[in-house]
C-alpha cells in the first residue's frame, strides 16, 4: 500500500506539518510495510508560512510589526532559496532569473483578524501597516521577492497601510503628507497619492497567493462579502463602498492604471489588499491552492499513491469551495482512489460523492471545543490507527 498524507492545519491545535508527521508515525507503527509520503497543505492564511518555508528547507525570521489596531506585535516570516523549488512552482511564480531569495509572508501574522478582539473589530480603523513592515523586514534580510498569503486579514484598507510603510505618500488637499496609517476613517482627508518614493529594493517582486475570485466592488466585492466579519455594519456599507471606489480611483490615477482593474477577479481579497498591492506595487495574483500544490510536489505524490488521506480542523461544505483538503478530496474521488478525511468535526457537505466510512470525526461529538483542542493529537492517533488497523 502506498499512502499519501496531505493534511491542512487543525486550527489552534496542530500545524499541517505536525499533523502529517503525527499521522505518519501512527500508521507506521501498525503498518510497517506500507510506503508513506507526506504533503502538508496550506491556504493563504494560518500555516502558509510554516508549510512553504518548512517544505523548502528555508529559514524562519521574526520582526516587530504594527498590528491591525496599531499595537506592536511579532510576525514570523520565512526565506527560501528559489533553487529549492519545483520547476512547476517556478513556472507558476514567473520570477526573474536574478531573483534567488524568496520571502514567505502571511498577512494573518501581521494584520490578521485573529489579532483583533471581536468587540474591537472595525474595517474603519484596522491597518495593513504591519504587512508593509514585514515586507520591508524581509527585504532587509536579503529577500529579492515575497510570496504573500492573503488569508485571515482584519483590514479593508486596500493595503494602503502597507504601501505607506513601503514609501508611498498620501497627501491632503493642501499637498501635505498624511502621516497616520491611511485607514478608511482617514480616507476623506486623502486627495492624492504619490507612488514615486518606494523604498523597496529595485526589482523586488511580489506574488499574492489567494483563491477567492471576488472583485473589489459590488455585490460580491470586498465590503459586501468580507466586511461583516471584520465589523462592518449594514448601515455603513454604502459609505465604505463609495469611499473604497474613490480611493481605488486615486490609486489607479497615481499608477496610470485602468479603473477596470477594480473588476479583476481576486482584487477584493483581504479587504482589497490584492488590488492595492497589484496596482500600487505591480504585484501578481496567483492561485494559492495551485501554488501549494506545486510547491509540495503534490501531483507526483498523488499519482504514486493508492490511498489519499487528508483533513483539517473542520470539514464541511465550505471545504469544497477551493480549500486544499476539499479540492484534494474531490480530485481523489474523480481519480477513483481510496480516500479518507479526518477532521476535528464534520459539518454538512451538500454533496453525495463521499462514502460515509471515508469521513472520520476524530473528536467525540459531545466534547467541548476547549477540551477537544488539547486532545487533538491523541484523538488523531487513535482515529488513524483504528481506521488502518
Amino acid at each position: 500500500m502506498r499512502i499519501l498524507l496531505a493534511f491542512d492545519k487543525f486550527k489552534d491545535a496542530l500545524t499541517a506539518r505536525d499533523t502529517c508527521r503525527i499521522a505518519e508515525k501512527a500508521i507506521a507503527e501498525i503498518q510497517a510495510e506500507w510506503t508513506i509520503e507526506t504533503a502538508p497543505l496550506a491556504d493563504g492564511g494560518d500555516g502558509f508560512c510554516d508549510t512553504l518555508t518548512g517544505v523548502a528547507g528555508g529559514e524562519f525570521f521574526s520582526a516587530p510589526v504594527t498590528g491591525p489596531l496599531g499595537e506592536t506585535t511579532e510576525a514570523t516570516f520565512g526565506i527560501v532559496s528559489k533553487a529549492q523549488l519545483q520547476s512547476s512552482t517556478k513556472a507558476l511564480l514567473q520570477l526573474t532569473d536574478s531573483t534567488e531569495r524568496i520571502a514567505i509572508i502571511e498577512m494573518a501574522e501581521c494584520s490578521g483578524i485573529a489579532l483583533t478582539p471581536i468587540r474591537n473589530r472595525s474595517p474603519w480603523i484596522a491597518t495593513s501597516a504591519g504587512l508593509g513592515d514585514a515586507i520591508a523586514a524581509a527585504a532587509g534580510k536579503g529577500a529579492h521577492a515575497a510570496v504573500i498569503g492573503l488569508g485571515g486579514s482584519a483590514t479593508h484598507d486596500l493595503a494602503l497601510g502597507a504601501l505607506q510603510r513601503l514609501g508611498v505618500r498620501f497627501l491632503d488637499r493642501a499637498g501635505l503628507e498624511i502621516e497616520h496609517p491611511p485607514c478608511p476613517n482617514l480616507w476623506p482627508r486623502i486627495a492624492s497619492i504619490d507612488l514615486s518614493n518606494s523604498n523597496l529594493p529595485a526589482g523586488f517582486e511580489l506574488r499574492l497567493a489567494c483563491d477567492v475570485e471576488n472583485p473589489l466592488l459590488g455585490a460580491n466585492g470586498a465590503a459586501a462579502i468580507f466586511g461583516p466579519q471584520k465589523g462592518l455594519t449594514e448601515d455603513r456599507f454604502e459609505e465604505l463602498e463609495d469611499s473604497t471606489q474613490r480611493l481605488a480611483g486615486l490609486l489607479c490615477q497615481a499608477a496610470s492604471a485602468s479603473p477596470e482593474t477594480m473588476a479583476s477577479p481576486g482584487t477584493g481579497a483581504a479587504g482589497g489588499a490584492a488590488f492595492g498591492l497589484k496596482t500600487g506595487l505591480g504585484a501578481t495574483i496567483v492561485s494559492g491552492y495551485e501554488l501549494v500544490k506545486t510547491w509540495i510536489g503534490l501531483e507526483d505524490k498523488f499519482d504514486r499513491a493508492d490511498c489519499i488521506v487528508t483533513g483539517e480542523g473542520r470539514f464541511d461544505a465550505s471545504s469544497l469551495q477551493g480549500k486544499g483538503p476539499g479540492a484534494l478530496a474531490l480530485e481523489t474521488i474523480a481519480a477513483s482512489k481510496r480516500l479518507y478525511v479526518f477532521a476535528g468535526s464534520l459539518g454538512p457537505l451538500e454533496n453525495d460523492l463521499f462514502e460515509a466510512h471515508s469521513l472520520v470525526a476524530i473528536s467525540p461529538e459531545d466534547l467541548p471545543l476547549e477540551q477537544a483542542l488539547p486532545a487533538t493529537q491523541a484523538n488523531l492517533v487513535r482515529a488513524v490507527q483504528a481506521t488502518f488497523a
